[in-house]
């Protein structure tokens, strides 16, 4: 009865992880509204260290067009801007000698499909991400009916390793369809 808890709890902790993941992915898609989730995973050579950007400077948003990014300290604005270029993220930063603003083109319609395409790509990778842990945890109750457990108990357990991943399939597509209204509404 333990195992079989343990082997639904590990599936669920995996799936839930995947979820997570997945929404943190789709935070760094540009839905043509500013974010400071954008500028996520870049780093800046802060003394001879790659930083995350957040460390050195504080990262907001004024309005649904643009970022404000204001370094600590006044010296790292060249250095920041030479970040956000060599990213390549698709905007050019502005330095005016205190701070550095980056306007978020508006996107085209062409762009959009394109993202929603990489959404979907995306939520199908997560989706088999998701199947894959099913059959781990399926495997793993099919040992532990070889391990003694009662037949019932392990079928219960299928069943219920089923029905999270139907739920955590579900979660999937419901964030990307949130996301790809997002990205279409203009």
């Amino acid at each position: 009865m333990e195992d079989t808890k343990q082997c639904l709890e590990q599936a669920k902790s995996n799936m839930e992880s995947t979820i997570v993941f997945f929404d943190k992915e789709l935070q760094k898609v540009r839905a043509g509204k500013a974010s400071p989730q954008m500028l996520d995973g870049l780093k800046v050579d802060y003394y001879g260290n790659p930083t995350p950007i957040e460390q050195v400077a504080n990262i907001n948003t004024p309005d649904a067009r643009q970022i404000v990014v204001q370094p600590w300290e006044r010296n790292m604005l060249p250095i920041i801007e030479k970040a956000i270029l060599a990213a390549n993220l698709g905007f050019t930063p502005q330095n005016n000698g205190e701070f550095i603003r980056i306007v978020v083109p508006a996107m085209t319609e062409e762009r959009r499909k394109e993202l929603v395409k990489k959404i979907k790509q995306d939520s199908e990778q997560n989706k088999v991400i998701i199947r894959n842990i099913r059959r781990n945890a399926n495997e793993s109750a099919k040992k532990l009916k070889d391990n003694g457990t009662p037949e019932d108990e392990v079928k219960k357990l299928e069943a219920d390793i089923q029905k999270l991943t139907d739920d955590y399939v579900t979660k999937i597509d419901k964030i990307a369809e949130l996301k790809e209204k997002e990205i279409m509404t203009v």
